[in-house]
């Protein structure tokens, strides 16, 4: 009689050998999540525009290295990839959330806010997995370890974060509210949770922390001003249609003539534009909850209006016309007026400035960054900064002659910002006063250590 093959000695013997390797394969298998969750978990990452802070030209995705630059010093971005060497690799799920809501590394380091935990922290449990199995199995692991960050003293003091998380961080995850609708609190959960809007449009306080009786009313980057959102009609956008915002928000340009620069143009260009229709919709029902749905009718051809200009610009070229024009006007018509029209109007598809948003701002300093910077010149048919051919003195200049004479604002800006916004902004008021407080210290250690040697003498000589 033949006997049964898992009887066969031989039979045992490749089970026993192989079931290891067959269990360890089961495993890996059923600890690999499934193709939709990383996908899922990519479009949280798009959201919440991680590529921007953790991915540097010249080095692999998400590598970090990328340098924020903060009142306090340059914060440089942590690398994300699932190296174990380098990166999150090691992380748990648990340990993962931490660092996203609580901004605790797997080390029990604090992260500084430069990582927008705060607004993360309104993230669900799905949106956090999701993200996690992603960056876990979706990203390729790169062993480059980013620059580490140094801040002068005491703000390299990381475990001072301790006490900066109990006053300021609301650990709370997004509540639905029940009286709105499903698209209203989608667009609430993103632009608190994962688009973390209020990082950048809300004012801050002497500690650097969101005021968020505040949110979104608009706060100083250092030298780009991130303005209003909010559905205020007079310093907001509540004269904005919605379908304005969505357009706005997927490609920088609205109907209304505002168009993104500086790092709202690298917010579009890397989230925003890249995000699900219904999402910016939904964002745009938050923001503009009573606003009209299309825009309103575009005015007479603006078109006819510069080529009128540009008669008038020929007409009043002579010496004695140009002898009264003022050191604003001249720079304009010599350097902006080819692309933008001498009456702001616009030529060739190029931006219009007349009555463009960013003039009606209570600072210029978004005028002054564009002129400095350049509009995103890499591509798109994007402005180029003049930074190098102009003067702090010229570009105030020009800034306060497109703020009075295309914008009817009475703003004006200085050479002093100008010469700020060059260097990267002027330093925090807290560097300074830890500097202060430092100083003071110092002082009364020195008087002490006076007194206590004093005394000490005096003993000696009894």
């Amino acid at each position: 009689m033949v006997k049964p093959l898992y009887e066969n000695p031989w039979y045992k013997a490749l089970v026993l050998t192989l079931a290891p390797w067959i269990a360890g394969a089961a495993l890996a298998q059923a600890d690999t999540p499934s193709r939709e969750l990383i996908q899922r978990g990519e479009a949280v990452s798009i959201a919440g525009d991680c590529a921007a802070c953790h991915s540097e030209p010249g080095r692999p995705a998400y590598s970090g290295g990328h340098p924020i630059k903060s009142p306090l010093g340059t914060i440089y971005s942590t690398n994300i990839t699932p190296s174990t060497d380098a990166g999150i690799g090691d992380y748990s799920l648990e340990q993962f959330s931490d660092a996203l809501r609580r901004g605790v590394r797997a080390d029990g380091r604090q992260l500084y806010p430069a990582m927008p935990y705060t607004a993360y922290a309104k993230m669900t449990d799905e949106d956090i997995e999701a993200l996690y199995a992603y960056f876990m199995h979706g990203v390729e692991p790169a062993s480059e370890a980013p620059p580490e960050t140094e801040l002068p003293f005491p703000f390299n003091l990381r475990f001072s974060m301790k006490a900066w998380n109990l006053l300021f961080l609301d650990s709370d995850p997004f509540e639905p509210d029940p009286e709105r609708s499903e698209q209203w609190n989608r667009g609430a959960y993103l632009v608190q949770g994962a688009t973390h809007c209020g990082t950048c449009h809300t004012p801050r306080n002497a500690l650097m922390a969101e005021k968020s009786s505040q949110a979104l009313a608009g706060g100083s980057l250092g030298t780009w001003y991130a303005p209003d959102i909010t559905d205020d009609p007079e310093t907001g956008i509540g004269g904005w249609s919605r379908r304005e915002l969505v357009d706005y928000l997927r490609t920088g340009h609205s109907g209304n003539g505002a168009t993104a620069a500086g790092p709202m143009l690298e917010a579009i260009d890397l989230s925003f534009s890249r995000m699900p229709e219904e999402d910016i919709e939904a964002i745009a029902v938050y923001l503009l909850p009573e606003a009209e749905s299309e825009a309103p009718a575009e005015p007479a051809s603006a078109e006819r209006d510069a080529q009128t200009n540009i008669g008038q610009l020929i007409d009043d070229d002579t010496p004695a016309a140009l002898d009264d024009i003022t050191p604003g006007e001249r720079v304009y018509r010599d350097q902006c007026a080819a692309c933008h029209a001498p009456g702001g109007q616009g030529l060739n598809g190029l931006p219009a400035l007349a009555g463009h948003p960013v003039l009606d701002k209570p600072n210029a300093d978004n005028v002054a960054m564009a002129i400095l910077e350049g509009v995103w010149p890499e591509h798109r048919q994007g402005m180029l900064g003049f930074a190098d051919e102009l003067g702090d003195q010229q570009i105030a200049d020009v800034t306060n002659h497109l703020m009075s004479e295309f914008g009817q604002s009475d703003v004006r800006i200085d050479t002093a910002r100008v010469a700020e916004l060059r260097a990267g902004g002027a330093p925090s008021s807290l560097l300074m006063l830890a500097r202060v407080g430092m100083g003071v210290a110092g002082i009364v250690v020195v008087v002490l250590l006076g007194v206590w040697l004093s005394r000490r003498r005096r003993r000696r000589t009894r």
